[in-house]
């Protein structure tokens, strides 16, 4: 190579990296952790401040609460104080950083299990997304400290933590909330892993996505909760449709009773039959409803190849689950999901995949 090549090499390099170092510098505080958010591998990022969620929300949901629709899960009833106000989660609170994992798998990677089988849910493909998430967070924490000249206060939040997550990721501009009740995308899909970090930083706000089925919309009719939709989903109704069981309703309810995923992770001891024919061969979760969505169908497939995809998890074979002992099933997900829901669970849910077979 000349001499002339390399030193127009040295000088492109020289060029680009003092670019760089210029964008970085000339960014504000919120565009830099928006961008720091991306590099640690989540796909997209967004913020809003931490007044309360609007009233039409809690409204919604308080109504929701009160018709059954919930089932056992009694965890929602609890902080319903908190979970509108993001506030009342940490002192001071200013602004809320939302993030967006995508987690759709990609098929060419799922390795056929032995017949017969159930399928898992896409999510529970991968390592338990609360602990890789929250380890995300922190780092962006940390970043955060590191280009500050205080030493600001955080609230980590991933799923577990009372907080209206879609309702906050719509106000920072991340998608819409569809008639499948999921956060989507116009770009990434319906497959997205929600998080929050609660801070007492003033940070620059993003518009609310322009358009939402929850938008100011929330009205009672004859007693009937509605949920009216906006353009985003107008003239479709794929989700509801691909509902095995009617959890998903015309109306816009959601009933919590009548979902697959619930059933499959729940403590209920016999899943009655009407509903347990409906279950097919899905041992763990479901994912009809944001399949179904076209969102979901042009979506990209999960980038961050540092979270632990199992290529073997799309299915699991009935068999092995029946036969498992508590110490194979605790070794086998150890960092799972699924080790969540139990062994006795499991079993429950592949007795009822072998009877649904053909």
């Amino acid at each position: 190579m000349s001499y002339y090549r390399v030193r127009g090499l040295i000088t492109t390099v020289l060029y680009s990296g003092a670019r760089f170092l210029y964008n970085l510098l000339s960014m504000t505080l919120t565009e830099k952790i928006k961008q720091y958010a991306l590099q640690l591998g989540f796909d997209l990022a967004g913020v809003t401040d931490a007044a309360i969620i609007d009233a039409d929300n809690e409204s919604y949901f308080q109504k929701w609460l009160l018709k059954g629709n919930a089932a056992s899960m009694d965890y929602l009833h609890k902080n319903l104080d908190k979970r509108f106000a993001p506030a009342k989660l940490l002192g001071n609170a200013r602004s809320v950083i939302v993030t967006a994992l995508n987690y759709k798998p990609h098929p060419a990677k799922h390795v056929a299990a032995k017949s017969p089988t159930g399928k898992v849910a896409a999510y529970a493909q991968y390592e338990d997304y609360h602990t890789f998430i929250k380890n995300l967070l922190h780092k962006l924490g940390d970043f955060i400290t590191e280009n500050v000249d205080s030493k600001p206060a955080f609230k980590f939040c991933v799923d577990s933590v009372p907080l209206a997550e879609r309702a906050l990721a719509h106000r920072a501009g991340l998608g819409f909330v569809g008639k499948n009740h999921m956060l989507i995308n116009p770009t990434q899909g319906a497959q997205l892993l929600l998080a929050e970090i609660i801070t007492d930083l003033k940070l620059d706000i993003d518009q609310p996505y322009p358009k939402d089925i929850l938008n100011s919309k929330l009205t009672t009719e004859n007693s009937k909760l509605i949920l009216i939709a906006g353009e985003e989903c107008k003239g479709c109704d794929k989700c509801i449709q691909a509902c095995p069981t009617g959890a998903l309703n015309a109306d816009g309810i959601f009933d919590a009773n009548l979902c697959i995923s619930y059933l499959t992770q729940s403590n209920i001891p016999e899943i009655p039959k009407e509903l347990a024919e409906k279950i097919g061969d899905k041992i763990f979760g479901c994912d009809n409803c944001t399949i179904a969505c076209p969102y979901h169908r042009n979506a990209p497939v999960c980038r961050n190849s540092d979270f632990k995809f199992y290529p073997d998890r799309a299915q699991l074979n009935l068999s092995d689950i029946l036969n498992m002992t508590q110490e194979q099933f605790d070794e086998k997900f150890f960092d799972s999901p699924i080790r969540r829901v139990g062994l006795t669970n499991m079993k429950r849910n592949a007795n009822i995949c072998l009877q649904n077979q053909p």
